[in-house]
C-alpha cells in the first residue's frame, strides 16, 4: 500500500504542475496580442473615434524657407473627416472631405467641390492628401509582426487594396505608449516613398497622451521637409450632415 500512496502522490504533482503549465500556456496566448489587434490600438492611442482637432503644417523648402497652414479638422469612425484652412489668407475657407478612398477640395470662389486624389497633395511639400486626411491604420492595412524586442513591436502593414497611398508600411511601435515611434511609407515595387517619424509625447487631456509632431521626409524629395505640429484634440460628436459635399461650405460653424 505505501508504494501505491507515493505513486499516487507522484501522479498527483505531475498532473498539477501539468495544470499549472497549461494554464499559464493559455494565459500568455491570451495576452499576447496579434498585428491587427496592436494596429487598432495604436489608432486608439493616436486620435479618439469622433474628434475635432487644430493643427499646424509647415512645408520647409531645401534653402530653409517656410511655408505655414493652419487646419481645423473634425473625424468621425473610421473613414470620415473634414479639414477647414484657417490660414494663410490666401487658402483660408477652403475645405476638404474624404469619404472612405474618395476626396474633394472645396474652393470658395470656385463655389463648388472638385476631386482630388490621395497621392496629391492640397499644400504641396512631403505631405499628401491621404497624410493631411489620414483614416485610422486599421481602416486601411492588415498588420503582422515583423519583430518584437523588450520595448517595441515593429510591423508590417499591407493595404487593403490598390487604391490606398502606399502599399505597405513598416511600423515601429513603442511598448509603453502604444503609438507609432517611425512607418516607412513604401510602394508596391518596394520603393521607400516617405518616412513619418512621430515625436514629442504630449498629454491632451481626457487620457489621450501620444505625439505632437509628425515630421516626414522622403529620398524623392531631397532637402524638403514637411511638419505637422498638432495643438488640440477633443472629443467631438458630429453628425453625419458634416461629411458631404453640401456642408463644405459651412465647416467654420463647427468651431
Amino acid at each position: 500500500m505505501m508504494w501505491f500512496k507515493q505513486l499516487f502522490k507522484i501522479n498527483s504533482n505531475v498532473i498539477f504542475l501539468l495544470v499549472v503549465f497549461l494554464c499559464l500556456l493559455v494565459t500568455g496566448t491570451a495576452a499576447a496580442l496579434d498585428g491587427n489587434e496592436i494596429l487598432l490600438q495604436v489608432d486608439r492611442n493616436l486620435q479618439p473615434e469622433s474628434y475635432e482637432m487644430y493643427r499646424k503644417l509647415i512645408n520647409v523648402e531645401p534653402d530653409g524657407s517656410k511655408k505655414e497652414y493652419v487646419l481645423y479638422t473634425v473625424k468621425k469612425g473610421q473613414d470620415r473627416m473634414v479639414a477647414l484652412f484657417l490660414s494663410p489668407a490666401s487658402e483660408k475657407g477652403r475645405s476638404t472631405l474624404r469619404l472612405g478612398d474618395n476626396m474633394w477640395l472645396y474652393i470658395p470662389s470656385v463655389g463648388r467641390a472638385l476631386r482630388i486624389t490621395s497621392l496629391q497633395s492640397v499644400i504641396g511639400g512631403v505631405f499628401n492628401n491621404s497624410d493631411i486626411l489620414r483614416l485610422d491604420y486599421s481602416a486601411e492595412y492588415d498588420a503582422v509582426i515583423l519583430e518584437e524586442t523588450a520595448d517595441k513591436y515593429v510591423l508590417n502593414c499591407k493595404a487593403k487594396t490598390s487604391s490606398i497611398a502606399y502599399d505597405s508600411l513598416k511600423m515601429e511601435v513603442d511598448k509603453k505608449t502604444m503609438v507609432p515611434v517611425t512607418i516607412g511609407c513604401y510602394a508596391a515595387s518596394g520603393m521607400l516613398i516617405k518616412t513619418l517619424y512621430y515625436k514629442n509625447i504630449k498629454d491632451f487631456g481626457d487620457d489621450l497622451l501620444r505625439p505632437s509632431v509628425l515630421e516626414t521626409d522622403s529620398p524623392l524629395y531631397k532637402g524638403y521637409k514637411s511638419i505637422m505640429i498638432y495643438a488640440r484634440i477633443n472629443k467631438k460628436k458630429l453628425a453625419d450632415e458634416v461629411f458631404t459635399l453640401n456642408y463644405l461650405p459651412r465647416v467654420d460653424e463647427l468651431r
